[in-house]
């Protein structure tokens, strides 16, 4: 047996490190957390200064014990959890989880798998950093805190099965603001003048006005006052420029990056980035460092000399502007820069692919340009305008880091009067132009754009909320909890007027353009508004967003050994929790409901309201007393808002359902239900897509609709048995399976039948031995299975401080308790990481 146990966090990692390390040591991993606090409300003894309760996952009972045995046989184990809070707290529930003690502990870092890094790490271990496990733990409790308390308070006050959360509710408060603002702007009207003049040669020289006109009548003028003028270059101004490089990807530049290069959403960058990290192929994915170690900088050297030439290298070195960042680590980087393609899957490639080039191009020269700035002139009748034209281009001297890279922009940083416009055609000073066209467009001014996973990232960094640990979950948990959808929504349509010079005649047309068009944006939903709102008045310290950066600052605090976690979390929730207390006990409901007016046909009173399904309008009975008499509800229409429904928007709502016509001599209905608008034919249900509106589709389109359903699931179905029809073979998105009634069942992929031979009586079969799923239908589609071995519970464990001496365990025959031990705040010199 090996000397020397050593446990990662992931099982990608283990045979990779196992190869390095040799046959004295065995490798084996944890496979994550393997406890978390217990999911009641006395996980928590905030009597006892916060004492946490632990247990062992369910679905870690096996591992620990596999890890206890491993453990009992060797002299060493070494604890190789990743290099961040998360890291090292995995690190000491292994330790007290496993009953390690101390003197056989050895905690070993590396920020990549490389033979290199694994020997160097086991050359310099060092002890679990209690500081680090005091900052993870005190985020824990303290999120366990808010969302058990305020939870609660929004069942009562809102709806029930919400839930609210620290870092969580200050992202959602981050997008309904943005909302609130693009709803609330006025766009403002502009005229910007484009010219095109003929230059020798039939060549084109672009230049526009270098002011914006902000009245029709002003466009007019002055395109009046360029009838029968000269035009003539009065200055050519040439300025050397140059553009660097952006610096190696921290997390949250890697997910704002791969969302607008590559479409990502930021959980699949993490997790693609993940298994890069795992097979040993770039360096840790969670940091927010920009800094790249020297050994690094000069292996990026000698790929860029090697592929580029000498002249193209540049030895650079960046800060972070955040004070939190921990420059000792490492920004995200390529372990070999000589290594163009490790990977086959296409995922993994093209993420690889972009960490390279921002590396590389970190470490290249700046790239060379000459700036051009063309003045032109304007004489009319030996007068010359107050006004001028410019034109601008840029040429590139050395290309620098651009043969590599450059870096993509946010909607909000792409401006309609672009810096450059492309290489300019040879010209002069004092040279003429024949203008061949000139036109005046209304544009609009626009608000700011709403965010998409990447841009969310973004502004949540800069505001101080989370860290590079947080940001995929919170995203992923803000849609999962459906306070924000990430989805496409239609343009409106709008006039705007253009004004046309040419051969010295105005010609005035109003042309049409779509505005408002959005593709993978974030958007509250009504419920997300919602919850803000109630969150905003009633706890505006939770979502404040200067006060979730603070908490965030304490965590560091606690990490560098400079604040106790008890009496931060003291200070915390002796504020928290009274105002709780007092909104569950005196708070007001949140008002939910909106009264528009009355039905002009029948007088009926018309609210907006939220619904169990979601936001809708009702139509209340004239006579609220006759029980005969029901109410009318319609569901609103996507982007349709409780706070902004109008009257005449519920009116349109309450045509639908609407009859659009007949088909196969049977009626075609239109309406809204709990998944969204639909087409309704032969007691059958057929999806309207997203971006068609219910109230205006016609015969033609829902016929086609159902045309394409019928083909679809034509497709979908391999067999059907008559004597049985809750019984059938089915197409789905992982190959065939079968159906039996809301069960679903496999195929085993070793059965030799295919799937079109199965018999009704081999599918029952196969039915009967599956095993009964998991999770949240489990009771309703579960068979009934033989009884089962009875399970000794979990084992629980209640948070102590350590001592010097390692706390013994009283054992028992029933499920064991252990009292294991809290980590101090110590007041040693922190060992820096990343969150």
């Amino acid at each position: 047996m090996s000397k020397n146990l050593v446990i990662v966090e992931s099982p990608a990692k283990a045979k990779t490190i196992e190869n390095y390390l040799g046959k004295d040591f065995t490798v084996t991993s944890s496979f994550g957390h393997v406890r978390d606090l217990v999911k009641s409300n006395d996980a928590i003894d905030v009597e006892n200064n916060f004492t946490p309760t632990y247990v062992v996952s369910k679905d870690k009972e096996d591992v620990i014990r596999s890890l206890r045995k491993l453990a009992k046989g060797v002299e060493t184990v070494w604890l190789a959890t990743d290099d961040d809070r998360e890291g090292e707290a995995i690190s000491w529930h292994l330790k007290e989880a496993l009953n390690l003690d101390e003197k056989n502990i050895k905690r070993i870092i590396f920020r990549e798998i490389t033979k290199t890094a694994i020997l160097n790490a086991i050359q310099n271990p060092r002890t679990i950093d209690d500081d680090l496990v005091n900052a993870q733990q005190a985020r824990r409790i303290l999120d366990r805190l808010v969302g058990f308390e305020l939870s609660p308070v929004l069942w009562k006050k809102v709806k029930y099965g919400l839930s609210a959360g620290r870092v969580q509710s200050a992202a959602v408060r981050v997008v309904v603001e943005r909302e609130r603002q693009i709803d609330e702007f006025n766009a403002k009207g502009f005229y910007k003048v484009d010219a095109i003049f003929d230059v020798e040669n039939g060549k084109k020289l672009n230049a526009e006005l270098s002011k914006r006109l902000d009245e029709k009548t002003k466009a007019q003028g002055f395109l009046e006052n360029c009838i029968n003028a000269t035009f003539k270059i009065d200055n050519l101004e040439k300025k050397p420029a140059k553009k660097s490089p952006a610096a190696p990807f921290t997390t949250s530049t890697l997910q704002q990056e791969a969302s607008r290069k590559l479409g990502f959403s930021v959980s699949q960058t993490m997790m693609v980035a993940q298994r890069l990290y795992e097979a040993g192929h770039i360096s840790y994915m969670r940091t927010d460092s920009v800094n790249l170690s020297e050994e690094s900088r000069q292996n990026a050297a000698t790929e860029i000399i090697a592929s580029y030439g000498q002249e193209f290298a540049k030895n650079r070195t960046y800060k972070t502007k955040s004070n939190s960042a921990q420059e000792a680590h490492e920004a995200i980087r390529p372990t070999n820069f000589a290594n163009r393609q490790p990977v086959s899957d296409n995922q993994q490639q093209r993420l690889y692919e972009l960490i390279w080039k921002r590396a590389i191009a970190s470490q290249m020269s700046d790239a060379k340009l000459e700036r051009t700035i063309v003045t032109i002139g304007i004489t009319k009748e030996d007068k010359k305008l107050a006004e001028t034209l410019k034109a601008t281009g840029e040429i590139i001297i050395f290309e620098g880091f651009l043969k590599v890279y450059l870096e993509s922009k946010d909607d909000d940083d792409d401006e309609e009067n672009s810096e450059t416009k492309g290489v300019l055609p040879p010209l002069k000073v004092g040279q003429s132009l024949d203008l061949e066209l000139m036109t005046a467009t209304e544009r609009f001014t626009r608000p700011k754009a709403r965010y998409t996973e990447a841009s969310l990232v973004k502004e949540l960094e800069e505001l101080g909320i989370g860290r590079p640990s947080t940001y995929a979950p919170t995203i992923s948990t803000i849609q999962k909890r459906e306070y924000v959808v990430k989805e496409a929504r239609d343009g409106v349509q709008r006039e705007y007027s253009v004004l046309t010079l040419k051969n010295d005649k105005i010609d005035s047309k109003t042309k049409t353009e779509t505005t408002g068009a959005e593709k993978n944006k974030l958007f509250p939903t009504n419920m997300g508004m919602v919850v803000n709102d109630f969150l905003v008045g009633n706890f505006p310290d939770i979502v404040n967003l200067t006060f979730t950066a603070q908490v965030e600052a304490e965590f560091d605090k606690i990490a560098d050994g400079n604040l106790e976690w008890e009496k931060m979390l003291g200070s915390f929730y002796g504020q928290f929790h009274p105002q709780v207390v007092k909104v569950a006990e005196d708070g007001e409901y949140a008002n939910t409901t909106r009264e528009l007016g009355k039905d002009p046909k029948t007088g009926r009173t018309i609210n907006v309201r939220m619904g169990r399904y979601g936001a809708m309008v009702e139509k209340l009975p004239l006579d609220p007393e006759d029980k005969e008499q029901k109410p009318d509800f319609a569901s609103l229409l996507k982007g349709q808002y409780l706070d902004k429904v109008t009257l005449e928007d519920a009116l349109e709502l309450f045509k639908l359902p609407r009859d659009v016509g007949m088909f196969e001599n049977k009626k075609v209905v239109a309406a809204i239900g709990r998944f969204g608008p639909y087409i309704r034919h032969d007691s059958k249900f057929v999806s309207i897509p997203k971006e068609e509106d219910p109230l205006t589709i016609n015969e033609e389109r829902a016929i086609e609709l159902i045309k394409e359903k019928r083909e679809k699931d034509a497709k979908k179905i391999i067999k059907v048995f008559p004597e049985n029809e809750e019984v059938r073979v089915l197409n789905g998105r992982w190959g065939a399976y079968i159906a039996v009634g809301k069960q679903n069942v496999k195929i085993p992929k070793d059965l030799e039948i295919e799937p079109i031979d199965l018999t009704l009586e081999k599918c029952l079969e196969l039915a009967e031995a599956a095993p009964a799923p998991k999770g949240k239908y489990a009771k309703k589609t579960a068979t009934k299975k033989a009884p089962a071995k009875k399970k000794t519970t979990a084992k629980k464990t209640t948070a102590k401080k350590p001592a010097a001496k390692k706390a013994t365990t009283k054992k028992t025959t029933t499920a064991k308790k252990t009292t294991v031990k809290k980590p101090t705040a110590k007041k040693t010199t922190p060992k820096k990481t990343t969150d």
